[in-house]
């Protein structure tokens, strides 16, 4: 088992190349409770991934160096490996699945590595990169199950634990388990009252599923735009961390990740990945109601999302909140029906966004029509307002 020391070890080395990431207010995220953020997306590499990473290599002797390093990865283990590799000087060959995103892979090119890309996910580069150890005798550089790894990623249980030693739970995003498992040791070694939960995306529940199970589960296939943490098989070593220091573990759906990148961007002015975003994700939508009343820090893990899918995502989380909002009306097509309809719209404080006009068919009246109507409002609370306003008006809404 990792002791404490090693730890404190990882924090002296890293201190080369990490910036400091402040606590940061969060009351956004929750009435109930008292919310603070640990912004690592302002990592050097725009994620918490260079910790473990950097760690691990600056361990490696001069006679493993020399063999180079070879890593798999998503893409924030990548840039934190290609980023060690170049300040120790070392040659590294990154296997990364194919539908890693684009911004993340060009940034572990820029580091200097070689870049293979893999079909399919971060289980299949995995696989890719073991029989290109076996072939070469380069040192692999797990990104979850090994100990150095986990001991960088854990100098983040500390960094918070001296900001504020008052915590009284800590909120983390779980992939393969290596960020959960360095926190949790670091923080019940330290605060043993302290809770620590992990969060997975409800398409990639493999750690959840084998939390709860009592024993390693894979998960036949994940589904989620949160790629960091999509991941079918939690490691041994994080398997066996997660369940001893972990008090639950929780499982977030998409929609309330990309809620939650959203909130971040308007009342944070932080930019999070959807693996990032899972924490502050659980908090919002309560998933973990032993937090109520607690001071409570959420780590954002990482912030290298892929602007190509930055507009669907803020459009799912304005949908998945009541920002973004649709109304089918069904009216008589004649003249001042629509300047009425977006009067009661507008007097309710709404923007109406787009309009799409359909006659009606073989079951309505001949003069009938269909009206769709994208709107910007505030919640849900809303536009149930302009529903019912719409049906006091005489008008068939329909859902």
């Amino acid at each position: 088992m990792l002791k404490i020391d090693r730890f404190y070890d990882a924090r002296r080395e890293l201190r080369k190349v990490l910036r400091h990431t402040p606590l940061i207010p969060a009351p956004l995220f929750s009435t109930d409770a008292e919310v603070y953020i640990k912004p690592e997306n302002l990592q050097i590499t725009g994620s918490f991934k260079v910790r473990g990473a950097y760690y691990k290599i600056s361990t490696l002797s001069d006679a493993e160096k020399s063999r180079g390093v070879i890593a798999c990865s998503a893409g924030n283990h990548a840039q934190g490996v290609a980023l060690g590799s170049k300040v120790n000087g070392i040659p590294a060959k990154i296997f990364v699945p194919s539908t890693a995103p684009i911004s993340k892979v060009e940034a572990t090119k820029r580091y200097g590595a070689e870049v293979m890309l893999i079909d399919g996910i971060y289980d299949d580069a995995y696989a890719a990169a073991c029989a290109e150890v076996e072939r070469t005798q380069a040192v692999f550089v797990h990104p979850f199950n090994d100990d150095d790894v986990i001991a960088g990623q854990g100098t983040i249980g500390l960094e918070i634990l001296e900001e504020m030693s008052s915590v009284e739970a800590v909120v983390v995003p779980v992939g393969g388990g290596g960020l959960a498992s360095g926190i949790a040791i670091a923080i019940k070694t330290l605060n043993p009252n302290c809770k620590v939960y992990g969060v997975q995306a409800a398409g990639a529940p493999s750690m959840a599923t084998s939390y709860h199970a009592g024993l390693i589960t894979a998960s036949s296939s994940v589904k989620t735009f949160a790629d960091g943490i999509a991941v079918k098989k939690p490691g041994e070593l994080t398997y066996d961390y997660c369940s001893k220091y972990l008090d639950d573990i929780v499982t977030v759906s998409d929609d309330e990740i990309a809620t939650a990148i959203v909130m971040l961007m308007e009342g944070q002015k932080l930019i999070a990945e959807g693996a990032g975003a899972t924490a502050l994700a659980a908090i919002h939508f309560k998933k973990i109601p032993a937090i109520k009343g607690k001071k409570v820090v959420a780590l954002l893990s990482g912030g290298n999302i892929d602007v190509t899918i930055l507009s669907r995502v803020i459009h799912r989380g304005l949908v998945t909140s009541g920002r973004s909002s649709e109304l089918n009306i069904e009216l008589l097509d004649r003249p001042g029906e629509l300047t009425r309809v977006s009067s009661i719209i507008s007097g309710l404080g709404a923007n109406v966004v787009s309009v799409n006009h359909t006659r009606g068919n073989a079951h309505n009246d001949i003069n009938a029509c269909f009206l769709r109507i994208a709107m910007e409002t505030r919640d849900f609370a809303h536009l149930e307002e302009i529903r019912s306003a719409m049906q006091k008006a005489g008008y068939t809404v329909n859902d």
